[in-house]
């Protein structure tokens, strides 16, 4: 520690940058891992004989697990400290990449993904919160800007460097890739990270909450996955999804009244918070759905090599290296509702652009879109991170950063899933309605058809083989083009959602308004720090900032 610094708690910048470092090695090995299976899954399926169906729990089964133990972050702190909290995640989720490089058979390497899923969901709220504590107050913006650099850079390179890894050797190696970042991490988690506070005790799980928490994901993942399969109208979807609405209802009366709760619910009495988990829900929902299209749409329609879908994104990801920092800057300067606003509408015109595309874009047409996407994004993380943060008490801030990361993570995990099956639905639809158009009346079928009959008939195909290959070739035109039109229409509802959420986003800047400003409103801090002789909370980490 140092005099640089007026608060005794913040250490110094050549202190914070070794901190910064480790923790963001944690965070990167657990996001990684966690993006980058998705290349490798048709080759663990040849290796195990795994169905489709089972196959999808190296995907859902880790989403589950990242989502769940974000709830943790609060009381692992408190209990253990940040050093021992980052270290035994860390270390458990070393073991857990070992196993799963070395698995013998499908059960295990499953158990190893979700073990690895539970402490992602560990590291990555703690690396936030973390990198919040250290930083002086006038460089919190600045801070989430590094963090989300590794936050959203892994899911961004993770898919290029796991097609490398297993076309150079196999897909064991993708499980082996953060051996080594993780060993580092543990080292300099060892010796460099807090320790836990002076005086503070460990205090009671709630474990009843953490397992109906359990129950919800397991319900809620498990129909959306299945729907598409067993019908939404059958009575094992519509059990699961039920369950899982009861489930949240029981959640929330239960964090209510127990005296040791798992979610804290005063957090969201917080209007700027609360606005802000709102748009880090929706920011999950479309842009996990927003990473998972466009590779399927690179490699289905473009027909792409699985390394060239990879690096269609990689001039965004080196992009987003360069915005991270200044937005977080931007987000130390700025209201942060402001940058927020503007990188959600951005982002919401890049994704309707997106959707005009077709089989005949060019790479570079489809990555200079992505590039301005990911710049978009660029500018909504690190201030909304900031701004949530920034409104909190100290207690409170182990909750906020689990709970940012829990909707972000949340709205990820249903995006993907609700993506999926609106794109699968659309594409059905178009696929029934093209056909439909295509009778002996329709002036341009009948001309496809018979230019396409004299090319065979140039082959050599006999009459009854042209009739019949003409009619196959136009039902694989019509199957390719609905096909396309199912992924313009998920981008349109990308777009969409990303639209709706400017609302909250500047909704976060209105709630925080002194009054007598323009726009009226409460003071900063207004909910948890407005009712202070109410709850006895002490006064926010951050000082007060400029009106938002």
């Amino acid at each position: 520690m140092t005099s640089a610094s007026a608060d005794p708690e913040i250490p110094s910048s050549a202190q914070r940058w070794v901190i910064t470092v480790t923790v963001m090695l944690g965070a990167l090995s657990a996001v990684l891992a966690t993006t980058i299976i998705n290349v490798a899954i048709p080759q663990i399926q040849g290796a195990f004989g795994m169905s489709q169906d089972h196959a999808q729990w190296l995907f859902s089964g880790t989403l589950a697990a990242v989502t769940a133990t974000m709830m943790l972050n609060a009381w692992l702190v408190q209990s253990f400290g940040e050093r021992n909290t980052f270290v035994a995640a860390l270390g458990i989720f070393l073991a857990a990449s070992i196993m799963g490089g070395l698995a013998p058979n499908a059960a295990i390497l499953i158990a190893s993904r979700i073990a690895q899923g539970a402490m992602a969901g560990v590291m990555m709220p703690l690396a936030m919160y973390t990198l919040f504590r250290i930083s002086p107050p006038d460089k919190r913006g600045q801070a989430m800007g590094i963090y989300g650099i590794g936050i959203v850079l892994a899911p961004v390179f993770g898919p290029t460097i796991g097609g490398m890894l297993i076309d150079a050797f196999n897909w064991r190696y993708v499980f082996f890739m953060t051996v080594p970042t993780s060993i580092i991490g543990i080292v300099a988690g060892i010796l460099y990270m807090p320790g836990k506070a002076p005086g503070a005790q460990r205090i009671r799980l709630d474990w009843q909450g953490f397992l109906i928490m359990l129950a919800f994901m397991g319900c809620l993942l498990i129909g959306l996955s299945n729907g598409q399969r067993e019908g939404w109208g059958s009575s094992t979807i519509l059990g699961l999804l039920i369950s899982a609405a009861l489930l949240l209802v029981g959640f929330l009366m239960w964090e209510s009244r127990t005296s040791h709760p798992l979610l804290d619910l005063r957090i969201f009495s917080n209007q700027r918070f609360a606005a802000a988990s709102a748009v880090a829900f929706t920011i999950g929902l479309g842009l996990f759905g927003f990473t998972y299209l466009v590779p399927q749409f690179a490699q289905t329609i473009q027909r792409f090599t699985p390394t060239e879908s990879g690096l269609i994104m990689m001039p965004g990801g080196l992009a987003l290296a360069i915005v991270f920092p200044l937005a977080g800057r931007l987000g130390d300067r700025l209201p942060p509702h402001q940058p927020v606003f503007v990188g959600l509408f951005c982002f919401s015109v890049c994704a309707y652009l997106m959707s005009r595309l077709n089989a005949n874009s060019s790479f570079w047409h489809i990555s200079l879109l992505i590039l301005f996407s990911w710049i978009s994004i660029g500018l909504v993380n690190p201030p909304l991170n900031a701004g949530a943060l920034r409104s909190l008490s100290p207690e409170l801030l182990g909750q906020g950063s689990g709970m940012i990361n829990f909707f972000r993570q949340l709205g990820g995990a249903i995006g993907v899933n609700l993506l999926t099956v609106m794109r699968d639905r659309r594409t059905f639809f178009h696929s029934d309605a093209l056909t439909e158009l295509q009778t002996p009346a329709n002036t341009a079928t009948a001309e496809f058809l018979r230019l396409t009959g004299q090319l065979l008939a140039q082959g050599g195909a006999s009459e009854d083989l042209q009739r019949s290959g003409a009619l196959h070739f136009l039902g694989q035109v019509i199957s390719a083009r609905a096909s396309a039109m199912g992924f313009q229409d998920g981008f349109i509802i990308i777009s969409i959602l990303f639209a709706i959420t400017l609302i909250p986003a500047w909704a976060m800047g209105v709630v925080g308004r002194p009054e007598g400003s323009p726009l009226g409103g409460r003071p900063e801090g207004n909910s948890l720090g407005g009712r202070r002789q109410q709850t006895g909370l002490p006064e926010p980490i951050a000082p007060a900032t400029p009106a938002y």
